[in-house]
């Protein structure tokens, strides 16, 4: 429900005029080859969910019921996932879920194509944000697990008469070089912005999610253009990159930014090591998907209940819907549909949904996707010496691979989707 009196306060039972964008069309490299046939934020998280449904779920809890979702690489199968919004009250009339799709134009003021970064993205969708010209715009991203309130930030938003709040968390100083550090005053102001730097200086990060003046936004990026675009290039590459290289710098150094430190737990969970450890907080209690007064809704299809055999050994792991345990798993997390057979060993790894791990196989400190065999007696992993361990010794494979009787993929290798290791 909307503020009546349209002053830009928060009402009883909701806000005044927001618009949330979630950026979700990055090719999400840095997760290999779970990534050649899926968008990143489609990734399964934790057996029943997916990392799309974080964002999704925060915008329906905090009251916020225009979302508009960006995607362009392998659209598809978030298009498919997020079902036009029906699992978070976002498939409606007015406001709700609406899809912003990379486009081909006639204009010649407006960049075609793939966005290279989710500032480039947004100067793309520059003219639809102030057509639509909301009180504020909230930008998020779609690869990070988290509990949050985005009321609160919007408070502080308004109560500071910001320009731009920079939503912050805390990390580990040596994860903080894979971030953009953020540093303020007593008085929230933000002082210091560096994005990803070599040797950083606070473990204070910005949790990529923004609120900005829409008005401001557009601004910032109509100039910033001039100082960013080769002339001489015509990929049309606009210059403008992530949102750290130049944007957030340009509000930073008007002094009108404020930051807004985030409370609980927050993971970017984009990357192999970091995926992993985000399912070793889920397994030991540190993520708690179950809080009702906070639910991850998503949208699965129904499956029976999962069975666990007389003869398997289930030990600190969380075994989904439909998955059928009849050997040995530990510290793992068995998705939908899954099954491991009498005798197999599964340990320290995620097994995505409707795979199989035949027969006196092994799988340790590996992430197996969607529709693998892991055939009898294969050996897929092993026991990396490093904690915490690097994502090159974390073993992938890919959809639909497999994995020949009493073969071998070695710890820290590749299985691309549909290929096969007979060795």
């Amino acid at each position: 429900m909307s503020n009546p009196d349209n002053t830009g306060t928060l009402g009883p039972m909701g806000r005044s005029d927001v618009v949330a964008i979630v950026q979700a069309g990055g090719k999400g490299s840095r997760m290999d080859v779970l990534t050649e046939s899926r968008a990143k934020p489609a990734l399964p998280f934790g057996g029943n969910y997916q990392l799309i449904d974080f964002p999704l779920s925060t915008l329906h809890r905090s009251g916020i019921d225009e979302v508009w979702l960006c995607v362009q690489y392998e659209a598809h199968s978030l298009l498919e996932q997020v079902a036009g919004g029906r699992p978070w009250d976002l498939d409606r009339t007015g406001g709700g879920l609406r899809f912003v799709l990379p486009q081909e134009t006639s204009d010649d003021a407006t960049e075609d194509g793939f966005a290279t970064g989710n500032a480039d993205l947004l100067y793309r969708i520059r003219g639809q944000i102030a057509d639509r010209s909301p009180e504020e715009v909230i930008v998020m991203s779609a690869d990070h697990v988290y509990s949050f309130d985005l009321e609160d930030a919007l408070q502080t938003h308004r109560a500071a008469g910001a320009e731009c709040t920079v939503v912050t968390t805390t990390c580990p100083r040596d994860e903080a070089s894979s971030h953009a550090t953020v540093t303020a005053n007593k008085a929230g102001k933000v002082t210091g912005f560096a994005y990803k730097p070599e040797r950083p200086t606070t473990s204070v990060i910005a949790a990529e999610i923004f609120v900005y003046d829409p008005k401001v936004l557009v601004a910032a990026l109509e100039e910033l253009i001039d100082r960013t675009t080769d002339d001489n290039d015509d990929d049309g590459d606009t210059g403008l990159g992530d949102f750290g290289e130049h944007l957030v710098p340009w509000f930073v150094d008007r002094g009108k930014t404020v930051a807004h430190r985030m409370p609980g737990y927050w993971i970017d969970a984009g990357r192999p090591e970091t995926f992993m450890q985000a399912h070793r907080d889920l397994i030991d209690g540190t993520i708690d998907l179950a809080d009702p007064r906070w639910p991850i809704l998503t949208r699965q299809p129904q499956r029976p209940a999962a069975r666990i055999a007389a003869s398997a050994t289930v030990v600190d792991s969380m075994i989904s819907s439909g998955a059928h345990v009849l050997g040995e798993v530990r510290r793992s997390v068995i998705g939908p549909g899954a099954i491991v057979e009498r005798g197999a060993t599964v340990s320290d790894s995620i097994v995505f949904a409707d795979s199989v791990i035949q027969a006196d196989a092994t799988v340790d400190w590996s992430i197996i996707d969607e529709r693998v065999v892991v055939g009898r007696g294969a050996s897929v992993g092993g026991r990396p010496r490093s904690r915490p361990v690097p994502s090159e010794k974390i073993t992938i494979v890919g959809m639909d691979a497999t994995v020949a009787k009493k073969s071998r993929v070695a710890l820290g290798d590749r299985v691309s989707p549909s290929g096969r290791v007979s060795r």
